[in-house]
């Protein structure tokens, strides 16, 4: 088989389209992620507007050709601007019956189907629990199927190189790869610099990836059954340097952002937990920017490591999921009592327990909120995309260590792993959050110099000092402290003041924030209220809905905790607020409690996003009544 360009090209057809969602699904071990990744990289090089959705399964390693053990990766490419993943596909890409049967119900009618025909023998059909071969029982005429003989095909096309059957199939997500660059118009260039690069000590692997890229983009081009390119062109993006970015990396960006900003150094403390881990490997290779990594050995070690970190004057944050922050309550409340700054992010999954490890979920507000014992309040924001995780992770640096409060940051396993183009800052463009100790004395008793750890600035924020300064020593602790001095003291009057201090300097935050944005008109008939990831999904929801003459606004709460000010005045501009979550109703439980407003809600807890078509009809059924 030819695996060069150099085949001729048949006469196609070239359709327009505004965007495209594709989804590549197979087996955990069929390389669907890697394909995904490198579909998303080239389609943001040629100017794409992306919006990125990988689907993991919860074993670590399903049995082959099961439906546990289905691995997908969804992508939305567009000439204008997007903000989610999709909802319908346009083209599914199938690798085994196992991703066909889990994946089919999500493709529109008349949409493009792939599948690997090569993969549907009886017992892959058995193991999906199909009793009859779909390829060929009629049950597919809705779509535009191409059975492809993927894997046959590609073991031709690395024949030369004497590998192994089982090495071989390895390759074949490059092959399918290569047959949607080819369907798609998308440049081989960008994934064969890619192979280069990341096989350069493994000649016959790298050899082996780039013939099946190749390969499939030449069957595309040789084939007589496909005679239609699509071709998406690029968006009009604002002016700037663009990455790719997911949530987790732009968390982690904004970890060395901050420590650069602030001139501390930076400690993340760690234990492995899905979907945050990627932020602590990710930080470990950024050790030569003052970030310093510890993968403790529980969650409760890891985050008595962060705050002994702040508490030695540098940078202390810790990360982790639902269940982490469970163990890690008593020592938030060990922040909150000593007053050290600390960074707490808060990848959520589906729960409770183990839950679905690998799933979105939004169902640990209440938790952030109020998860410890005591009266034990914190600041809590919620990063709405994955490019906004940077900017949040800043925002929650500068209000732990100008307010003395831990924070939560809330992602979510969507924002986590999704992805989109992100504007790189300058680095001049950075806030200023320089942060200089106090090395001398703040009171004077009897005409001698004392120190007075709890002697608070106009934010109620304590001083920061670094232990061992001169001078300076102080008492901290876990017992109630007496005002202003820090010793330990169980008067009652005293333990209510400290109690209503911590709680009012958390409210201070409030006038340190941006208002609630509403998207539309700042009056009307419906508000659709959301927080954190669902941002994209209602947003584009609210737009279509704008577009069919709906009086419909939109607003996300970027801060939980203290609400913006102006949280109660939106609300009540509105006739009806639709509060839209993906949990059993936190937030709107919050907004009624607080701001008496008879708020409706939309509530998803399936472990995936919501569609906006989901949104929209909601919407309308509400309208409607």
């Amino acid at each position: 088989m030819t695996t060069t360009l150099d085949v001729p090209k048949k006469e196609v057809a070239v359709e327009e389209r505004d965007s495209v969602t594709i989804r590549l699904a197979g087996d955990s071990g069929d390389g669907m992620q890697l394909a995904g990744t490198q579909l998303t990289h080239t389609s943001a090089l040629l100017g794409n507007d992306i919006s990125t959705f990988p689907d993991f399964p919860a074993e670590i390693r399903a049995p082959a050709g099961t439906l546990a053990g289905v691995s997908g990766f969804q992508i939305h490419f567009s000439s204008s601007e997007i903000h989610t993943p999709g909802d319908c596909l346009n083209t599914l890409v199938v690798m085994n019956p196992a991703a066909l049967k889990t994946n089919l119900k999500d493709l529109e009618l008349g949409g493009i189907l792939i599948v690997d025909k090569d993969s549907f023998g009886t017992s892959d059909l058995r193991k999906a629990g199909y009793k009859t071969n779909p390829l060929e029982d009629g049950s597919l005429s809705g779509y535009r199927l191409f059975q492809v003989p993927i894997t046959s095909l590609n073991r031709e096309a690395v024949a030369e190189l004497k590998l192994s059957p089982r090495e071989a199939d390895r390759c074949k997500n490059f092959f399918a790869l290569g047959l949607i660059y080819w369907l798609y118009e998308r440049s081989l260039e960008p994934t064969l610099r890619y192979i280069k690069t990341k096989f350069s000590k493994n000649p016959s692997v790298l050899e082996a990836n780039t013939r099946a890229l190749k390969a499939g983009y030449n069957y595309g081009e040789t084939t007589e059954a496909m005679v239609v390119h699509y071709r998406v062109g690029k968006a009009k993006l604002a002016p700037g340097t663009y990455r790719k970015i997911t949530g987790n990396e732009a968390i982690a960006l904004g970890l060395v952002a901050a420590a650069h900003a602030t001139g501390l150094p930076l400690l993340y403390a760690g234990y492995p937990i899905t979907p945050a881990s990627d932020i602590l490997h990710q930080l470990a290779e950024y050790k030569r920017f003052g970030i310093k990594t510890l993968q403790a050995e529980d969650e409760i070690a890891a985050i008595g490591a962060a705050i002994g970190a702040s508490f030695g004057g540098v940078l202390g944050v810790t990360g982790t999921s639902g269940p982490g922050i469970c163990l890690k309550s008593e020592a938030i409340g060990l922040a909150v009592m000593t007053e050290l700054p600390l960074v707490i992010i808060d990848v959520q999954r589906g729960g409770p327990s183990t839950g679905l490890p690998t799933k979105t979920e939004q169902a640990d507000l209440l938790q952030a909120m109020y998860g410890r014992n005591g009266e034990c309040p914190v600041a809590v924001l919620a990063p709405a995309t994955p490019g906004d995780c940077f900017a949040m992770t800043l925002e929650a640096v500068r209000l732990a260590t100008q307010y003395m409060t831990p924070v939560f940051l809330l992602s979510d396993g969507y924002l986590a792993n999704g992805a989109e183009p992100w504007a790189i800052p300058q680095v001049d463009q950075l806030p200023d959050l320089h942060i200089e100790h106090p090395k001398e004395h703040n009171a004077e008793v009897d005409g001698q110099p004392v120190f007075h750890p709890y002697k608070r600035d106009a934010k109620l924020a304590r001083p920061w000092v670094a232990p061992g300064t001169p001078g300076l020593e102080h008492r901290i602790g876990g017992i109630e402290k007496q005002d202003v001095t820090g010793n330990i003291s169980y008067e009652p009057a005293n333990h209510e003041y400290m109690v209503r201090t911590r709680a009012q300097k958390i409210a201070n935050i409030a006038n340190d924030i941006p208002e609630l944005q509403v998207n539309g008109p700042e009056s009307g008939e419906l508000l659709i209220v959301g927080w954190g990831g669902t941002h994209g999904s209602l947003l584009t929801a609210t737009q279509r809905l704008q577009r069919k003459g709906y009086s419909v606004s939109h607003a996300q709460f970027r801060y939980l905790n203290p609400m913006p000010k102006n949280t109660g005045d939106v609300l009540k501009r509105f006739k009806k607020v639709l509060v839209c979550e993906l949990n059993g109703g936190q937030l709107r439980l919050l907004l009624r409690g607080h701001y008496l407003v008879d708020a409706l809600g939309y509530s998803k807890v399936q472990g995936k996003p919501f569609l906006v078509s989901e949104i929209e009809e909601k919407a309308e059924e509400i309208l409607r009544s």
